[in-house]
């Protein structure tokens, strides 16, 4: 594994999801998960989330409508989080949704928007 994807990796996935979060995240990780917790953090936060060329907040609000349409509601939740940490607004969320809707369908539109309700709530943003 590459060290310095790690480093950077691991510091933009605890920006965007918290420390509490990711640390948790490794702490837990066994034989069985702790390898793919650590390519993951060098691929997809220091390969992909490393890349300057789309901004923190362009990039939530992607992850958002991807992982809104392929129906990962507990991914989405985490990613929810971390795009309001990364200055996604409460209008912003709900534009993403109408465009989940738009596209995968009113029954995801709607489980994406019970799950931004309770993060909304959880950040006093609703």
């Amino acid at each position: 594994m590459d060290d310095d994807l790690f480093s950077k990796g691991l510091a933009k996935r605890k920006e965007t999801l918290g420390d509490e979060y990711v640390q948790n995240n490794l702490d837990n990780a066994d034989e069985l998960t702790r390898s793919f917790q650590e390519a993951m953090t060098a691929w997809c936060w220091g390969f992909g989330w490393g890349d300057a060329v789309i901004e923190p907040k362009t990039r939530s609000m992607m992850n958002l409508t991807m992982i809104g349409a392929l129906g990962k509601m507990h991914e989405w939740e985490i990613h929810c989080r971390g795009a309001i940490n990364n200055g996604v607004s409460m209008e912003e969320i709900r534009a993403i949704i109408h465009v989940i809707g738009i596209y995968c369908g009113v029954p995801q539109s709607l489980e994406c928007f019970r799950v931004a309700r309770k993060v909304l709530e959880e950040h006093d943003m609703l």
